[in-house]
């Protein structure tokens, strides 16, 4: 049996690391409840005594619009949404935090509020 050196020993940890990592790349993310057209699915709950709700939406063909064709609203005042272009999702309200799913960022921005009112955003 030949004897193990620090080389050999380097070099089987670095054959092991890529093939790991080629496997990761390689694997299917797990897809998050979204619909065919990749929307996350609706949802109407209430969170912290606030009712949350989303939906996809059109966006009524506003510029402005950066939801990705997703509506949230907290207390049935719309959350001004986008989404960035690794998949996640931040608000008006929680811009810095960015959140996995649209219900997330409802909840980021209801736990950010403090019991305070969502004031409707201006468009302008």
């Amino acid at each position: 049996m030949p004897e193990l050196t620090r080389r050999r020993a380097l070099t089987t940890a670095a054959a092991l690391a890529a093939t790991a990592t080629a496997v990761t790349l390689a694997a299917p993310a797990a897809p998050a409840a979204e619909h065919h057209h990749g929307a996350p699915d609706s949802f109407d709950e209430v969170y912290k005594g606030r009712r949350i709700q989303g939906r996809p939406s059109d966006g009524g063909g506003h510029h402005h619009e950066h939801g990705g064709g997703y509506a949230v609203f907290v207390d049935g005042v719309q959350l001004h949404l986008m989404r960035n272009a690794d998949g996640t999702w931040i608000s008006v309200v929680s811009h810095y935090d960015p959140v996995p799913t649209p219900r997330a960022a409802a909840r980021a921005a209801v736990d950010e509020l403090q019991g305070a009112p969502l004031l409707p955003f201006p468009a302008n």
